[in-house]
């Protein structure tokens, strides 16, 4: 062994395998055909099996979850197909088939068919929930395409008479099996779009073989419920049969009976909860009228009604306290506005020219009536008029001094 060889633990290497065998996409979705053989079933409700051939075994596991949609009992010796994920089992470095369906072999080539069509159809997205349309509360008129001599339509307005006779149920015959049949179920699906016959359609069949039930998984089947502008409730077989209408389909039923019950209230409880309403309709009028009345007899106790009068005078008293009010605050208002006007004559006076020649002050102004402020504005010789508190001397400048007095 070299140095650059490396060594792994027989952890590290069967975590290695089971890496190479998840990430490679052939082994996520593989189809394996072969005999059951001892076959297990354990407490945990995990299947334990081995599919072999004549010359090969493959260990294979079905987990709880995709056991319980088994619809048949595998037993040792029976061909079947078994499709899953190729996986390893770490602990004890086996690889194995971890299988999400066993189909018996005689159905084999069908249900190939349907994971393909399933496969591509979801990729197209017509599987999608946001295109799901609700399915009406309360229909008035039900399309039913199914055939119109088989057990299922019988149940259908059986439930429908029982459950909500209000609906009016309109039936469109066509044959549910056979080569006929899928071209049928899509015209009929155009056809009750095309005249909106109804609220909503309801299509199906009883149960049978994978054969029997092919019809619903027809591709043109499928598109026709897709394009539906009216809702559509898919009604196949029993409990456990899925076809692709199902997928396809606004709403799944289990059945035809089902699906019936699925689109038609139960007038039962329909009633009762109109009773409920009306018990407590009557109980909430009941109460609006106590308090209308105590609010009547309230109204017709107060003093203003009893007296018109009385308001009146209560008014007046109102009206007198107002008046007075008013006339307060215009008195008040007008004395300190006779206050101001104290004021502001004062201060005027204060400021007047008069005042300050009745003090010994004097004005002295050029015959144009300019100002002599200053020994500058006069020269000698000047014509001036000097007035005084009480009159006027005319001089004539004969001699300037500047100096502060």
């Amino acid at each position: 062994m070299t140095l650059e060889a490396t060594v792994y633990s027989v952890s590290e290497l069967n975590a290695c395998v089971k890496d190479l065998f998840d990430n490679d996409v052939r082994f996520r979705r593989v189809f394996v055909r072969g005999e059951l053989s001892n076959y297990k079933i354990y407490p945990s409700g995990h299947h334990y099996f081995t599919l072999k051939d004549g010359t090969g075994a493959l260990k294979c596991v079905m987990f709880r979850g995709n056991a319980m949609r088994l619809r048949f009992r595998p037993q040792d010796g029976m061909q079947v197909i078994c499709g899953g994920q190729l996986t390893v089992y770490e602990r004890d470095g086996v690889y194995q088939l971890v299988c999400a369906q066993i189909i018996p072999e005689g159905a084999g080539d069908l249900y190939l068919a349907f994971e393909q069509l399933k496969k591509k159809l979801l990729a197209e997205g017509l599987f999608d929930p946001a295109h799901k349309k609700p399915i009406p509360k309360y229909p008035h008129r039900v399309v039913v395409i199914t055939s119109s001599a088989g057990a299922a339509i019988r149940d259908i307005l059986r439930i429908f008479g029982a459950r909500y006779p209000l609906a009016e149920v309109r039936i469109l015959p066509v044959r549910v099996q056979g080569a006929e049949a899928p071209g049928e179920i899509c015209e009929a699906i155009t056809y009750a779009n095309r005249h909106r016959l109804g609220d909503v359609i309801l299509t199906g069949r009883g149960g049978g073989s994978i054969e029997d039930l092919w019809a619903f998984n027809d591709e043109r089947v499928a598109r026709a419920i897709y394009a539906s502008d009216i809702p559509v409730v898919s009604a196949v077989g029993h409990e456990p049969d899925v076809t692709i209408s199902d997928f396809v389909a606004d709403l799944r039923a289990a059945t035809p009976s089902n699906g019936a019950e699925l689109i038609a209230p139960d007038q039962k409880e329909l009633r009762r909860a109109l009773g409920t309403m009306l018990g407590r309709l009557r109980a909430s009028t009941d109460r609006r009228l106590r308090a209308e009345r105590k609010r009547l007899e309230l109204l017709a106790s107060a003093r203003v009604l009893q007296s018109p009068r009385n308001i009146l005078a209560d008014r007046m008293l109102r009206l007198d306290a107002l008046q007075q009010k008013l006339i307060y605050a215009l008195r008040t208002q007008l004395e300190n506005d006779r206050r101001r006007f104290v004021r502001l004559t004062a201060g005027l006076d204060a400021m007047s020219p008069l005042k300050v020649l009745s003090r010994g002050y004097s004005v002295v102004r050029k015959p144009d009536g300019a100002l002599v402020a200053s020994v500058a504005d006069a020269t000698i010789g000047d014509h001036i008029k000097i007035q005084l508190k009480d009159g006027t001397i005319c001089a004539v400048v004969d001699n300037t001094e500047r100096g502060a007095i």
